[in-house]
């Protein structure tokens, strides 16, 4: 093999989409058609929420069936009282895509945690680690103000990620407020900033298929159907057996979690049931349009419309031309 020939890019495909778009229903088509071939997909997850334990029904993690179907990573790797950052999937994905490729099988990424997309295919910033101190800080000034308030303290020191969140996005105007905090800068300002991208991302070409709606009703109605079918699946009995454990709080990153932060408000006996569906359907539609948003900053996706009729025939193409 020439030099050149060794220089050159492994390309691997990256099925992405919101949530309920059929993600997972073309990644297993693709690895049953590849089986066919004598060729085995390995599915590596980009979701955030899938990596922990012990959250099965409300994150829509793949079944024991669909496992088998083909093999899946970094997928039930963390407890629900540990962090897990995008740093962490960064140093994750690159291993697993690493050793799949040397096993002589089909890398294919899946997800839509787009912040974990970012930092494997862009590097990452040079952004403060967490600061517990500063968290408790920031917690107690919205329990005496309200999260709109830091909201709005955030839009005048950092108006460009204010105008993305939402006025109640607990999880993210803490976040961008405690990067200011610890660094004197805006989160915009240093995500702006150019990342160094260490050798072992550039052996790869990672290609972005995105599954997004051509009628984001069609996409709304899959939606609350889900929400609703994870509520008759016992969304809110796994939630009850995860508080009884007595090491987690609703302000953990896993707690956060769209439908389980709703759950626990529902148990805690703030909201009533009704209000409890409600929210979590609302906080899902919201979810789907940051990744749209993140989505449709990629001008080099692949993009199939979620809502065809052929939409896995299409993906599953998609794929298999990155992969040819």
């Amino acid at each position: 093999m020439s030099m050149t020939q060794h220089a050159l890019p492994t390309p691997v495909a990256c099925l992405l989409g919101p949530t309920a778009s059929g993600k997972t229903a073309a990644a297993l088509r693709y690895a049953a058609q590849m089986a066919a071939q004598g060729r085995t997909v390995e599915i590596v997850s980009v979701d955030s929420a899938l990596v922990y334990r012990e959250m099965d029904i409300g994150t829509a993690k793949p079944s024991a069936e669909e496992r088998a179907a083909a093999p899946h990573h970094l997928i039930d790797i963390v407890d629900p009282a540990d962090a897990y950052s995008a740093a962490n999937f960064r140093a994750d994905a690159l291993r697993v895509t690493g050793e799949i490729v040397a096993r002589g099988n089909v890398p294919l990424l899946v997800g839509g945690t787009m912040l974990y997309y970012k930092a494997l295919t862009q590097g990452l910033n040079d952004l403060p680690g967490a600061d517990p101190a500063v968290r408790a800080q920031l917690d107690a000034e919205a329990a005496r103000d309200g999260w709109p308030a830091l909201h709005a303290r955030l839009a005048q020191i950092d108006p460009a990620t204010a105008a993305r969140l939402a006025p109640n996005d607990s999880q993210r105007i803490q976040r961008a407020l405690e990067i200011w905090m610890l660094s004197g800068q805006p989160m915009s300002a240093l995500l702006a900033a150019p990342s160094s991208r260490d050798d072992e991302a550039a052996r790869y070409r990672f290609v972005p298929v995105a599954l997004e709606p051509s009628d984001r009703a069609v996409l709304h109605r899959r939606i609350e159907q889900r929400f609703d079918a994870m509520l008759a699946a016992g969304l809110i009995d796994e939630v009850k057996v995860l508080r009884a454990r007595g090491d987690l709080d609703a302000n953990l990153p896993s707690m956060r979690c769209v439908g389980y932060r709703q759950a626990w408000e529902y148990l805690d006996g703030d909201i009533d049931y009704d209000t409890m569906r409600d929210k979590g359907v609302f906080a899902t539609r919201q979810l789907c349009k940051r990744q749209l948003t993140w989505l449709r900053a990629m001008p080099e996706r692949i993009v199939v419309d979620c809502c065809a009729a052929d939409a896995t025939a299409q993906a599953v193409s998609a794929i298999e031309r990155i992969h040819a």
